[in-house]
């Protein structure tokens, strides 16, 4: 039996490069993909938000994950994104079961506000659709009661729990009823924002987009916060994580488009090219994304990686 391995610390979630006719750029993908392995991600979870699951379909689907394992080579553990609706859904866990990944990041279901015992069957149905570990993201049309998730619980693939709404109250009693029953997942947006709080509280890993392209800084940042060094905290926060989130907040789509303008920065082979309804980053947010990562480089250290990954 295939040993599937439960994703802990700090989760990669790369994105997925577009050439100038928002066509894939698979090897520009690739170089991305070995870039994150290279600097120290734990996790790589390809086509889920940050990858564009939205926008792109089944045939590019199981191309990323072709080219993803054909770079990680079992290096780290791979995960899908899947949902949007039931039935692409189920299409998207039967390819990444095919391709023996280890588990997949069930997103919520499109356009639907469902009851809880909708968002129940649409959770179960996919998390048993095959063998993989699954995930549970909750945000936006799918969020959870306690009860729902208590049942969610007996069901043996759903190995994780990602926080996307970020209601303190109610993570508290779900990780002091179910404790060690799931990995808590911090999927905030900029996580590590929230992430002294969740800490807290028994979230041990969460997703960082900053990670795509200065993930020297979200490393330093998570040892700090795990020793107890708050100096060195605020000063991250201060230095780089404050500033980004505010450029985050200034348009819709910064979740995905931002970390492509940062890597571009940096020298990964990624322009600003999404496709819609995403929109690429307005100029002179890119220019304070640029002298906030002058400013990282300048205190924090610098990327790891040969000439053939970064810098050109």
């Amino acid at each position: 039996m295939q040993t599937r391995e439960i994703p802990r610390g700090i989760l990669g979630f790369p994105v997925t490069p577009m050439n100038d006719d928002l066509s894939i750029d698979y090897v520009a993908f690739q170089r991305n993909v070995e870039f994150l392995i290279e600097n120290g991600l734990e996790s790589l979870f390809i086509a889920c938000g940050a990858g564009e699951l939205h926008a792109i379909n089944n045939e590019e689907y199981e191309q990323l994950i072709i080219k993803a394992k054909e770079v990680v080579k079992g290096r780290v553990p791979i995960y899908t994104g899947v949902g949007g609706n039931i039935t692409s859904a189920l299409q998207q866990t039967k390819l990444s079961a095919q391709h023996q990944l280890d588990g997949y990041l069930i997103l919520p279901p499109y356009l639907i506000d469902p009851s809880q015992d909708g968002i129940y069957e649409y959770v179960k149905t996919i998390a048993e659709s095959t063998e993989l570990n699954a995930i549970v993201y909750q945000r936006d049309n799918c969020v959870l009661t306690l009860e729902t998730l208590k049942k969610l619980a007996k069901i043996p693939q759903l190995k994780g729990f990602k926080d996307g709404v970020g209601n303190i109250e109610v993570n508290v009693e779900f990780t002091q009823y179910l404790g060690d029953r799931f990995v808590w997942i911090n999927g905030m947006p900029l996580a590590e924002v929230t992430m002294p709080t969740y800490v807290n509280i028994g979230y041990d890993t969460y997703s960082s987009a900053i990670s795509n392209y200065i993930p020297y800084v979200s490393k330093q940042y998570f040892e700090a916060l795990k020793n107890g060094d708050k100096q060195k905290v605020s000063e991250i926060y201060e230095d780089i994580i404050f500033p980004i989130h505010t450029i985050r907040k200034q348009k819709k789509g910064y979740a995905v488009s931002l970390i492509k303008a940062g890597m571009q920065i940096v020298g990964l082979p990624v322009n600003n090219n999404v496709r819609p309804p995403i929109a690429p980053v307005e100029p002179e947010h890119y220019e304070a994304l640029k002298a906030i990562i002058a400013k990282a480089e300048e205190k924090y250290g610098k990327l790891k990686g040969d000439e053939s990954y970064v810098g050109n």
